[in-house]
């Protein structure tokens, strides 16, 4: 058995897609999601579903898994964590029926200088998962990423776990051959879509962030007096319309979300947007 799970959070219009691509590439399976802020009539669409007030993305997988593995019918059975925002775009089955060698199989934004499974898709067994502790939390042993700070992220303490079981994991990267923005709309490993940032206003990631110039205009004199100056009533508003970094931010912001909606627009329209990608 083939156990999905997934987290959706106050939007509704990523739950028809991921459902329809699920069918369309993932057969017989059953999705457990978190439904937070959703109408409970959404609960009819899946498997099993929480609409419980949990914020933390990691904790919320952590107990769908916890309900699967109460669930599976064996160490054999599959589990499939899948951000809401994401969903296959081609045939899993070759990949999960390699997961008895390959254990655990996960995107690794290597774009970014990650080096971690990271949750937005992770395919593995129950017995893996339980072998290793399985946790989605952030931590873990730090690592540099492609903008040259030492982080750590959620999928930190798995790449850990793994490590220390000695399971060379399988990642996916990122496989567009058409980038219209450097983190969203990604395909990773040709098999799986990611949009990025559908459950929230984003300026678009730390690389681009980092490209932007933001950092730099975070260190000037005018950054500096504005930065100098108490938080009141009568100041706020003056400085988030002078600061020259919140100006970059706010047109990162406009900028992502005017992209976002315009991708998303293609997703519902055609079945197959993602080949512009590839």
């Amino acid at each position: 058995m083939i156990h999905v799970a997934t987290v959706h959070w106050q939007d509704d219009r990523w739950v028809e897609p991921q459902l329809r691509y699920l069918a369309r590439h993932l057969p017989q399976h059953r999705v457990y999601a978190y439904l937070t802020g959703l109408d409970p009539g959404y609960a009819d669409r899946v498997f099993y579903s929480s609409f419980d007030r949990v914020r933390d993305h990691a904790t919320k997988l952590n107990l769908l898994a916890e309900e699967i593995c109460e669930r599976a019918e064996g160490p054999d059975d599959t589990i499939v964590f899948i951000d809401g925002d994401a969903f296959p775009i081609a045939d899993l089955g070759p990949l999960l029926a390699d997961l008895p060698a390959t254990r655990l199989a996960a995107i690794r934004r290597a774009e970014l200088g990650d080096l971690q499974p990271h949750p937005s898709f992770c395919a593995t067994t129950v017995g893996t998962w339980a072998e290793l502790g399985g946790d989605w939390r952030k931590g873990g042993t730090p690592w540099v990423n492609a903008a040259g700070n030492e982080t750590t992220d959620v999928g930190g303490i798995l790449r850990d776990r793994l490590a220390e079981a000695g399971i060379e994991w399988r990642p996916l990267e990122r496989s567009n051959r058409h980038n219209p923005h450097p983190l969203f709309f990604g395909v990773y490993g040709d098999i799986v879509y990611h949009h990025g940032g559908g459950f929230r206003s984003a300026r678009g990631g730390r690389l681009l962030n980092a490209q932007s110039g933001v950092h730099e205009a975070r260190a000037t004199r005018r950054a500096r007096a504005l930065d100098a100056l108490p938080r009141n009533r009568a100041t706020r508003p003056l400085i988030r319309r002078l600061h020259p970094a919140r100006r970059i931010n706010r047109r990162l912001r406009e900028q992502t979300a005017a992209q976002s909606e315009e991708m998303f627009a293609r997703i519902e329209s055609n079945p197959e947007f993602f080949r512009a990608l590839l």
